[in-house]
């Protein structure tokens, strides 16, 4: 992609506004408690303390709207220290312009350090070194400086009572995760009904699991509905795939074909109903049509074989997840000794070591995350510099832009870029024009304020110009409360703000931390945990009585999230304005697919597992013991930029078929997963311009 269709592409991205749910009552509730902070200082009679402990409820506020598993209230807690730290650090600090640009390059450096741990955690690093810029410039004492800490501090402490007490949908974010992942479970049973080899995107199911995991005391207050339907929802994608697939369950034409077709349409029926249930924490609601094609049938088209089989789990997974849903919803399980089903996660002094942990895994040159770090860094340092040398005045807003608009990869970096000017340029218009005009007084900007964040709560999620251009006229009015001077024009914060955007911008293309050269390395990584999944599904039909079911699901959780990983590395690099290196857009998708593919077939594989008592089967263990160095090997070929080459494993696989006599389940499905990774080989022997296999097919069909 060329810089100036990349740079298109990213305006449009970033000026872009979407349609978004919206949860007035949330908003509400954050809006109080900035406007309960602020009201309460003004009444104390001290306009700069209103100011900051608004910033504090703001930012605390502002976090608990993240997508994050938490409870709310800790969110709340966990910004408002780190950022009152960081502002009586800044307010010891900014007299001495040589003390303070070094503390805030490593404020800024620790920031962009953070999304090392996790979007939240960089949002939070964001929040306080773009707060701490601002909430300096007010003029105080060492114990004023304290004080405005402590108010800070205070902000978040009333976000977080006002969440405790105002509570508005309980586990709604877990409770959306899990309906989410059911309902993707259902709309995959709908695309198997028209496409039966249709791929499964894992992400819902990954989402699900994040938000299962609980602390114990949510373990012990957790609805019941939360409880069992996410394994269910597990189980079912093998179920549905084995069903559907014409080599190893259903044919492909036939009464058997028709029945498999109602059963995946009668399966997406009653997900959609659980999902619902989940939702909406109602009980559930079935139709009768669903529950009769559920039946077994007396007569008419019946499933054989394996396809029997998959229908029979389904039927019965489907009923469970209907039992462990349809419960009383005010319900409560508490979680005892004997009883350590939940997936734990650790408190946040706990989570102090694994933080620690990830920023030192994402230290070193190569990471993109270190880079960001770096240039958050850098810009922020030089952007206070600059913005305090020109003769605007409130140079702040030049590294409060820029931060704002830094991001970890250039895509969001340039569009929040673009959408952070526009939507300044509004705000600071509409703001800057009421306050010239106007001339507010301090209860009146305050009111004034209020409103502003109210709609940036409301707004969020419809766009980053929009959310910008609340922010920009929420901080011009709250500084107004403290009297801050308006000689600044319209014009010059324009500017500055222009200024920030640029620096932004412009670090990113002196010192990138591009995705495009690192897609090989996450296809080779994908390859290797789809490998290991493989391998350990192999392992049981070789060895049943070893089986080990734990083994197969770390395995399975790998492969997803080096799926996650390459999926994220993709998107990003298709936004880059760079080469591909050797490793086209077109032949990336198709690789990704082949690989998707393969963990399709793994999946069916897994689907019909052997029981420990059942026979071993020699084809399986030979199959095994030659797929893991031939992945060894292709792995290996991959970041070499060279195709893998299969002609070991298929060898192997034709002497199993031979001794079989193409019986088998494991065998059928290897023929599809040896398919699957010669797709992978002819994606990645394409040159660029080239159409792979299936154009030199069409040619070959065409010649003479």
């Amino acid at each position: 992609m060329t810089w100036s269709r990349a740079l298109k592409e990213t305006a449009r991205s970033g000026l872009s506004i979407e349609r978004a749910k919206l949860t007035p009552l949330i908003a509400v509730r954050g809006s109080a408690g900035v406007a309960l902070v602020i009201g309460l200082c003004l009444w104390l009679g001290d306009p700069r303390l209103a100011v900051s402990s608004a910033f504090g409820a703001f930012a605390s506020g502002l976090v608990t709207f993240q997508r994050s598993m938490r409870p709310r209230p800790v969110l709340a807690l966990a910004v408002a220290g780190p950022l009152a730290v960081a502002t009586f650090l800044g307010y010891l600090a900014a007299p001495h312009l040589l003390v303070f640009v070094p503390l805030l390059a490593v404020s800024a450096c620790l920031a962009g350090m953070a999304w090392a741990i996790g979007p939240v955690s960089g949002l939070v690093g964001t929040l306080t070194v773009a707060i701490m810029v601002v909430t300096v410039t007010l003029p105080t004492t060492v114990l004023g400086a304290l004080a405005h800490a402590a108010l800070i501090a205070f902000g978040g402490v009333v976000q977080a009572v006002l969440i405790v007490l105002f509570p508005v949908r309980p586990w709604g974010v877990q409770r959306d995760a899990l309906a989410d992942a059911l309902a993707a479970e259902a709309d995959y049973a709908r695309r198997l009904r028209q496409n039966p080899v249709a791929p499964f995107d894992p992400a819902p199911l990954m989402d699900a699991r994040l938000a299962s995991t609980v602390t114990p005391r949510q373990a012990r207050r957790r609805p019941v509905q939360l409880h069992g339907p996410r394994g269910l929802a597990e189980q079912l994608g093998p179920v549905l795939a084995s069903l559907a697939d014409p080599v190893v369950g259903a044919p492909a034409q036939g009464p058997e074909r028709d029945r498999a077709r109602d059963l995946l349409d009668a399966a997406a029926t009653v997900l959609d109903a659980v999902a619902h249930a989940v939702r909406y924490a109602r009980p559930v609601r079935l139709p009768p049509e669903a529950m009769a094609t559920l039946e077994v049938p007396a007569s008419g088209p019946m499933l054989r074989g394996a396809a029997r089989r998959s229908a029979y789990r389904l039927i019965s997974l489907l009923a469970d997840a209907v039992e462990l849903t349809d419960e009383p919803v005010q319900a409560t399980r508490p979680t005892t000794g004997a009883e350590r089903a939940h997936l734990l996660r650790p408190s946040v002094p706990r989570l102090v070591p694994v933080a620690l942990r990830a920023v030192r895994r994402e230290a070193r040159w190569s990471s993109h995350i270190f880079r960001h770090a770096l240039r958050v860094s850098a810009v922020c340092s030089a952007g206070y510099l600059l913005g305090t040398g020109l003769p605007f005045g409130h140079g702040y807003w030049v590294p409060l832009t820029s931060v704002m608009v830094m991001r970890p990869d250039f895509g969001q970096t340039y569009s929040r870029g673009v959408a952070r000017f526009s939507g300044t340029l509004v705000g600071v218009a509409v703001a800057g024009a009421l306050m010239a005009l106007a001339r507010p007084g301090a209860y009146v900007s305050a009111g004034a304020a209020v409103v502003c964040v109210f709609l940036m709560y409301l707004l969020m999620r419809t766009g980053v110009s929009v959310t910008s251009a609340c922010v920009t006229a929420y901080v011009v009015f709250l500084l107004g409360i403290a009297g801050e001077g308006w000689a600044q024009t319209v014009q010059e914060r324009s500017v500055l703000t222009l200024f920030g955007g640029l620096l932004a911008m412009l670090s990113y293309a002196l010192f990138p931390a591009w995705e495009t050269p690192k897609l090989r390395d996450r296809l080779a990584a994908w390859l290797a945990a789809n490998g290991r999944y493989a391998l350990a599904v192999y392992d049981r039909y070789a060895r049943p009585a070893e089986g080990r079911p734990r083994q197969v699901r770390e395995a399975l959780l790998d492969a997803r999230a080096a799926r996650a990983a390459w999926e994220e590395s993709e998107a990003r690099a298709e936004k880059e304005p760079v080469r591909h290196r050797g490793l086209s857009r077109t032949s990336a998708h198709a690789a990704g697919s082949a690989l998707a593919t393969m963990g399709r077939v793994t999946m069916i594989l897994e689907a019909h597992l052997p029981d420990k008592d059942a026979e071993p089967s020699p084809g399986a263990a030979a199959f095994a013991a030659e797929l893991r160095p031939s992945l060894e090997r292709a792995a290996h070929a991959v970041r070499e930029r060279r195709a893998p080459d299969w002609s070991a494993l298929r060898t192997v696989w034709e002497r199993w078929d031979t001794e079989s006599a193409g019986q088998g389940i494991a065998l059928r499905a290897s023929d599809l997963l040896l398919d699957a990774l010669d797709d992978l080989a002819e994606a990645l022997s394409r040159r660029p311009g080239g159409h792979g296999r299936a154009a030199r097919d069409v040619r070959d069909d065409e010649s003479p």
